[in-house]
């Protein structure tokens, strides 16, 4: 109950700060042309700048109005519309030029707020903005819209405006298929001898007021999911870019929620796509319904609805969060039952990244772990990336997955990603060094399933191999490091090339040779507590003869620990099972070691290293 309280307290606060400031509202509260003709002209300081049109004189016109020319303008500014804002000014400048009003405006009705919204123009180029109330009947406007006529006036007491009281002025209803959707106001002393003309222009202004209403209707069609009615995926990205933008800006800062519903291919399968819709429809709905005016909702993917949180860290968005999967959980579907079973994940910007991407991934991939971590008495488990350790194995295998679908949409690397993180990681400890160049040595050898835990083994070879050579402790352990290190190189390595099964020709076997000096430039020199790691990585494949690379140092010009790493390096590799063969049992492969003493590897550590090779079965 205390944190419901807690839940409602903050939703009530953010509801306070979002009339402050917004750029954006849900789909189903936008307020489209009304809102885009209420901006219009506010501040402008010439007639041309606005949508007002008016220009107020004290003197009758005299003048004779070109009728013809008259309508041939009006058809010109319908045919040659591309914009409701320039093609109100076109009228003012009709309206200005021909019959040298005195005011000339618009109106537009706001049905939610009952009132009409007006634009005004003077002689001075004053911007007049105000409100009608459709409530006060005695009012010219209401009564001109209540009974679809036009009414002229002696005078324009109902603007309610003393500078333009005395004017005489003329109201006009604007219908579309028979609903009155706006008024256009004007004012000439010579009102009633040009009442039809004014008419005319009324009704061309109903046309352009119609096609602007059905260019935003095709526009939002555009942008609007068709099933759950909310943000499609690629508006929801051009939203988040301008919410991540008004962040910067207001020092403030911005989250995404999504939710992915769970057991969707069970349900599809069990009643049909169309329960499944259902369901999705209605989590879009509930969700929609409880989020705040300045919030958005989109349909992030097939299954995933996503929010953005304007004003909220981490913390706010899991409360939020919890808000929305209680409410979604009180939603029953027939034959379903409760939807209460989604995950949930949670990033910050720019907390977590600074990058929209990058943020996105962040969010999917808390989804990921979320749904590992499955229900708490009922009740999703809510994840946001702040609550884990990236390097944890869920973590990790989550964020794979994540970047694996990433790469064909976005050219992300998985490899590349994980290296960037890396470089960012806060490192605490030595233990805690060891845990994050473990995962990230594991998570290279994962791509290819012949590799998996190669650097592991060769690194427990190596300890096991300094260990027997009596080298003092700090040594074994920069050894154990560097040989988790050995190949992470191979990052940079093309992956046909990387997994061929068959031989490789000399141009991929030079392109192989190049991953010592790329895991160094890539992963050790950035980083200074890597550094005395760079001899053991740079030089594990130099043989004794000299014939090795990458710089063909022979003998003990061979750093001692590198010697070490590439014997346990050959070894688990003539071990291991490869596309083209078994792997060799410990003797054999311990025959070809010691074949290849004194020419690849240095004699005293291969006799060394197999007098230990069978207790190498099992972990040291």
């Amino acid at each position: 109950m205390q944190k419901e309280k807690k839940i409602s307290k903050l939703y009530k606060d953010k509801e306070t700060l979002s009339s402050q400031n917004s750029i954006t509202t849900n789909p189903i509260d936008k307020s489209g042309l009304v809102a885009k003709i209420n901006v219009l002209g506010s501040g402008m300081s010439s007639a041309n700048a606005s949508i007002g049109i008016i220009n107020h004189t004290s003197e009758k016109f005299h003048g004779i109005v070109d009728y013809a020319g008259f309508i041939k303008e009006t058809n010109e500014i319908i045919k040659d519309y591309k914009d409701i804002r320039e093609s109100l000014n076109s009228f003012h400048n009709l309206f200005i030029n021909k019959f040298n009003c005195a005011y000339t405006g618009i109106g537009f009705i706001n049905e939610e707020l009952n009132s009409v919204n007006i634009r005004l123009l003077d002689k001075n180029t004053n911007v007049y903005s105000f409100k009608v109330f459709m409530s006060d009947k005695e009012n010219e406007i209401v009564k001109a819209i209540d009974s679809g006529e036009t009414k002229v006036s002696a005078n324009s007491a109902f603007l309610k405006l003393p500078s333009l009281a005395g004017l005489p002025g003329v109201i006009i209803p604007i219908k579309i298929h028979g609903k009155n959707i706006c008024v256009a106001l004007a004012s000439n002393y010579n009102v009633q001898k040009y009442i039809s003309m004014y008419q005319l222009a009324a009704s061309n202004l109903g046309l352009l007021v119609q096609n602007s209403l059905l260019s935003e209707k095709v526009a939002q069609s555009s942008y609007l999911d068709s099933l759950t009615n909310l943000y499609t995926h690629r508006r929801f990205h051009e939203l988040l870019k301008q919410e991540m933008i008004y962040a910067d800006s207001a020092k403030t800062k911005v989250s995404v929620i999504i939710f992915d519903i769970d057991d969707m291919a069970q349900i599809n399968r069990d009643y049909g796509h169309s329960k499944g819709d259902e369901v999705i429809k209605v989590v879009a709905n509930k969700i929609n319904e409880n989020i705040k005016k300045q919030d958005i909702a989109a349909r992030y993917g097939g299954d995933k609805i996503s929010v953005i949180l304007r004003n909220m860290n981490s913390e706010e968005a899991k409360y939020m969060a919890e808000y929305l999967t209680y409410s979604l959980s009180c939603c029953l579907v027939d034959d379903i039952g409760p939807v209460n079973r989604v995950s949930v994940g949670i990033a910050t910007y720019p907390d977590d990244s600074k990058d929209k991407e990058k943020l996105l991934i962040l969010a999917e991939q808390a989804v990921l772990v979320s749904k590992t971590k499955g229900y708490n008495n009922g009740r999703s488990t809510i994840v946001s990336t702040q609550d884990y350790d990236f390097w944890d194995d869920t973590a990790l295998s989550s964020f794979a997955t994540v970047m694996a679908k990433r790469h064909s949409q976005l050219g992300i690397n998985f490899e590349e990603a994980l290296v960037e993180q890396f470089q960012n990681e806060n490192i605490l400890s030595q233990n805690h060094l060891i845990e994050v160049v473990t995962s990230l040595a594991s998570a290279i050898d994962a791509k290819d399933e012949y590799t998996k835990d190669h650097s592991s083994s060769v690194s427990r070879y190596s300890v096991a191999l300094a260990k027997a050579i009596n080298l003092p402790e700090k040594e074994i352990e920069r050894i154990k490091l560097g040989a988790l290190l050995h190949d992470i190189g191979k990052i940079g390595i093309p992956e046909d090339v990387l997994t061929k099964p068959a031989k490789l020709t000399d141009e991929e076997f030079e392109i192989i040779k190049q991953h010592p000096t790329i895991g160094v430039k890539k992963i050790l020199e950035p980083n200074p507590l890597l550094h005395d790691l760079i001899p053991i990585v740079k030089y594990h494949h130099e043989q004794w003869d000299g014939s090795g690379y990458p710089c063909g140092l022979k003998g003990k010009e061979i750093p001692l620990a590198a010697r070490i790493v590439a014997i346990a390096d050959t070894y688990h590799a003539l071990i291991s099972d490869r596309p083209y063969r078994k792997g060799m049992s410990v003797e054999k492969a311990c025959s070809i070691l010691e074949q290849g003493a004194g020419i690849q590897w240095d004699r005293e550590l291969v006799r060394q290293f197999i007098s230990i090779a069978p207790s190498l079965a099992t972990k040291i």
